[in-house]
C-alpha cells in the first residue's frame, strides 16, 4: 500500500444490469469524473443498500456482526481501500486501528464497502485500480448522462426492495454505464468484480 497514490470515493448507487440481471455498486471518486464498476452479488448489494439508506435488520447481518466484534475488541475501521485488481479480480484491505496497533485485513471490496458504510469510514481506490478498471466520463456526458447524488447518497436497491426516494431504474439513468458495458464479454468469468 505504501507509495501508490490512494483516491477518495464514495458510493454512487447500486446498479441492476439490464442484460443480465447482475449487480454493479458503482465508485465514484470525489475530485474527479472516474467512475469504478464492481460487478458484486446480489447479498453483497443488499448489504451495501441497507447500510446506506440506513436500514437496521432485525438480526445482525454478517457486515454488522463484524462491525460490533471490531467495537468490541476496541477497533476503529480507519478506511477501506480497493488496492488491486489482478485477472478481473478486485482485491480490498480493511484498515483498522486497535489502540495504536494498525490491523489490515484482506477483504472483497463489497464487505469492505459494506462496512464502511456502517462505520461511516473513507473508501479509497489505488490510483492504478482507477487507471485500469474506471470508466471517465467528459463534462458534456456528464451534464448529459450524471445526475448527481443527493448528499445522503442515496443507492438503488435490489430488485425486491423498493422506496419513494429512490430513483427509478430506466435507461437514461443507466446510459453512463452503456460504454462500459459495450466492452463487456458478458461472460461471467470476463467481468470485472469480485470471486468468491
Amino acid at each position: 500500500m505504501k507509495g501508490r497514490p490512494m483516491i477518495r470515493v464514495v458510493v454512487d448507487s447500486i446498479r441492476v444490469s439490464l442484460l443480465t440481471q447482475s449487480r454493479v455498486v458503482v465508485l465514484r471518486e470525489t475530485e474527479g469524473n472516474r467512475y469504478l464498476p464492481i460487478w458484486i452479488g446480489q447479498f453483497e448489494a443488499d448489504a451495501i443498500a441497507m447500510a446506506i439508506q440506513g436500514h437496521e435488520p432485525q438480526r445482525p447481518m454478517t457486515h454488522d456482526l463484524l462491525k460490533a466484534a471490531i467495537g468490541e475488541l476496541d477497533g476503529l475501521v480507519r478506511h477501506i481501500y480497493i488496492n488491486d485488481i489482478r485477472d478481473n479480480t478486485f482485491f480490498a484491505r480493511i484498515l483498522i486501528d486497535q489502540a495504536g496497533r494498525a490491523i489490515e485485513l484482506d477483504a472483497r471490496p463489497s464487505d469492505a464497502i459494506a462496512l464502511a458504510e456502517r462505520v461511516q469510514a473513507p473508501i479509497f481506490v489505488a490510483d492504478h485500480v482507477l487507471e485500469q478498471a474506471g470508466v471517465l466520463f467528459d463534462e458534456e456526458e456528464q451534464s448529459e448522462d450524471v445526475t448527481p447524488p443527493a448528499p445522503s447518497r442515496s443507492a438503488e436497491p435490489a430488485a425486491e426492495t423498493s422506496s419513494e426516494n429512490e430513483p427509478e431504474l430506466n435507461e437514461d439513468s443507466l446510459s453512463i454505464f452503456r460504454n462500459f458495458i459495450n466492452t463487456l464479454d458478458l461472460d461471467d468469468r470476463d467481468r470485472p468484480g469480485e470471486k468468491s
